[in-house]
């Protein structure tokens, strides 16, 4: 089992801009072979020990059915359990890629608009080949 240590040696040769695109990559194909569902565009932004994503259109057919009749609690409720099973993978996908360890997953949906935001916490900031393009990060 690689350490974090190890882990975070291997986020050093990559930059910051490479490792956001790789966690909207795996966590669109992650969401794509759990739910069959793929979100349009997943956006990923670090900022020091934080990680902030946003999925577009990640909402899925029965939730949108529930929704246009007029179940929106209900629909709610799924979306809520959806997150909360798909929140231990989301949680070792980032901890593998960034190389540290998450301590938060924070997830919300809005079933109106099809947005998911996720917010992570971070042990610490991810070594990267540019840690000056890492918004709020003290130096």
């Amino acid at each position: 089992m690689e350490t974090t240590e190890q882990r975070m040696e291997s986020t050093e040769q990559r930059t910051v801009g490479q490792i956001e695109r790789e966690l909207s990559q795996k966590i669109q194909a992650l969401y794509k072979k759990h739910l069959g569902q793929q979100p349009s565009k997943v956006s990923c932004q670090l900022f020091s020990r934080k990680l902030v994503v946003v999925l577009e259109d990640s909402v899925t057919q029965p939730e949108k059915l529930l929704f246009e009749e007029g179940q929106l609690e209900l629909a709610e409720k799924v979306r809520t359990d959806l997150n909360e099973a798909m929140q231990p993978q989301i949680k070792t996908l980032v901890e593998e890629i960034l190389g540290v360890d998450v301590l938060d997953l924070l997830c919300d949906a809005a079933i109106e608009t099809g947005r998911i935001g996720i917010i992570v916490v971070l042990s610490d900031a991810p070594k990267v080949r540019n840690p000056e393009a890492i918004p709020k990060l003290k130096k």
